[in-house]
């Protein structure tokens, strides 16, 4: 695997700023090939369309809020009946979240009119734990702090990134994933509430070594990037990449779409 790996953002907004997109990024090489997709929100299937002219073939869930995982039912329809022919998407996801993802998008057995198509047909499910090999890289995969015990999880790749997902602040967590360089890609929203990260929790809980290698992402608004912006924080946006140098880099050279 080439040392140009980027992570480039289809969508940076929480639930709510549907101008932004639903939270996404795309793992790409240093040809600007997608690799695998983080999480796949009701935005997220047209953005990548939109990006990478076909459907994506890999993709991690983080966990299962609806803008985080509600386009895997657009993504199966695609398949099942754009694109029949088309090998199932390898569908990366954490074992403690597969039941409610069950619950949410396969228990209907008639997903098609005609029936006779099972949900996991058209996926690939790769159940994981504390670590996955994928594209020859393996990651790391560890639970984070959103509103529910074990209900939501990050993901890392040594010396290169750590993606957060949705959560309250983690110190202890990534003291562990993200003690050799990597760039930090943290919720953020400028206040806090009982399920993600505030501004204000940034300087009380991580140090500034930390703080400087973070580009934050799932906040509410365009002024809210603003003004986040304004405190000395790195900022994502819709279609922005950042270079994942090897061996860590707190640079996370930000590159804007052309």
């Amino acid at each position: 695997m080439s040392d140009g790996l980027k992570l480039r953002f289809l969508g940076v907004g929480n639930a709510t700023a549907h101008e932004l997109g639903n939270a996404a990024a795309v793992l790409e090489d240093d040809a600007a090939q997608p690799l695998l997709l983080i999480d796949c929100g009701a935005t997220v299937v047209p953005a990548y369309l939109d990006r990478y002219g076909q459907l994506p073939t890999a993709i991690f869930i983080t966990h299962t809020h609806l803008d985080h995982s509600g386009g895997l039912e657009n993504l199966f329809y695609r398949l099942a009946c754009e694109c029949p022919t088309l090998r199932p998407v390898r569908l990366y996801v954490p074992a403690p979240i597969i039941e409610r993802l069950q619950q949410q998008l396969a228990e209907d057995p008639y997903k098609l009119a005609e029936g006779g198509m099972n949900f996991w047909d058209r996926f690939q499910l790769v159940p994981v734990g504390a670590h996955f090999w994928h594209v020859g890289l393996l990651f790391d995969v560890f639970a984070v702090s959103h509103h529910g015990y074990r209900a939501a999880f990050g993901l890392g790749l040594q010396g290169r990134f750590v993606y957060t997902g949705d959560t309250r602040p983690i110190p202890e967590v990534l003291a562990r994933f993200a003690a050799n360089g990597e760039v930090v890609f943290h919720d953020c929203a400028l206040h806090a509430n009982p399920s993600h990260t505030g501004s204000e929790d940034l300087v009380q809980c991580y140090p500034q070594g930390l703080r400087d290698r973070l580009v934050l992402y799932h906040y509410e608004s365009p002024e809210t990037a603003d003004m986040l912006r304004a405190q000395g924080y790195r900022v994502a946006e819709p279609g922005v990449c950042f270079d994942l140098a090897s061996g860590g880099s707190a640079d996370g050279h930000l590159r804007r779409v052309v």
